[in-house]
């Protein structure tokens, strides 16, 4: 098959098998082209990243709102309205969300940073709350992470977001696990999710 064939097979047929090879082909350009281009320009190995859980949700709230439910954690450890409401993403982000995220540069209170932890599957982006040490606090979450981070484990910092993005990689995930694991690891992904959620 000649390469015009092919090209024309994989982007123009109307055939279930043409659809699939190219989701292959496209998801193979991003993640071994695109994905690494980006990581090289923002000086991070995790460029972008899909939100998976609820933890930096504000529930629809808008931050006036979000802020009367829950100051009382914020103002007992000496953030004010004032100081939450110029951090970066002071409005939170939802599940499905992309964060675009940017080196691993010196880290301010109120910053939203990506980090790696043994503890999960996926890298946590949570909101820095403190600096000496560095520890961290999901908006949604009743209380802050329970480990101090360094400089090394910090992958960046989210300087903006795509909304309902990340839907295609959860999506995607989702369904290979099922094919790997059945249902089964299906419900406890949802499970692992909604457990991190509340942490």
């Amino acid at each position: 098959m000649g390469i015009k064939r092919l090209w024309h097979f994989i982007w123009k047929d109307d055939s279930l098998l043409s659809w699939i090879l190219s989701i292959i082909v496209a998801y193979v350009i991003v993640r071994y082209a695109i994905y690494p281009v980006l990581g090289l320009a923002l000086g991070t190995s995790l460029p972008v990243v899909a939100v998976v859980s609820g933890s930096m949700e504000h529930n629809g709230l808008d931050f006036n709102s979000w802020w009367e439910q829950n100051n009382g954690w914020y103002e007992n450890n000496g953030i004010t309205k004032e100081q939450f409401n110029i951090f970066p993403l002071h409005n939170g982000f939802n599940k499905g969300d992309v964060i675009v995220i940017y080196g691993r540069n010196k880290v301010n209170i109120g910053d939203v940073v990506v980090y790696d932890t043994n503890g999960y599957m996926y890298p946590i982006i949570h909101r820095v709350i403190s600096t000496e040490p560095i520890s961290t606090k999901g908006d949604n979450n009743f209380s802050p992470d329970s480990n101090n981070l360094n400089s090394e484990t910090i992958k960046g910092r989210a300087v903006f977001k795509v909304p309902y993005l990340g839907w295609i990689k959860i999506g995607f995930t989702t369904f290979i696990d099922l094919l790997r694991g059945g249902k089964n690891a299906i419900l406890s992904k949802m499970w692992g999710n909604f457990s991190a959620t509340k942490k």
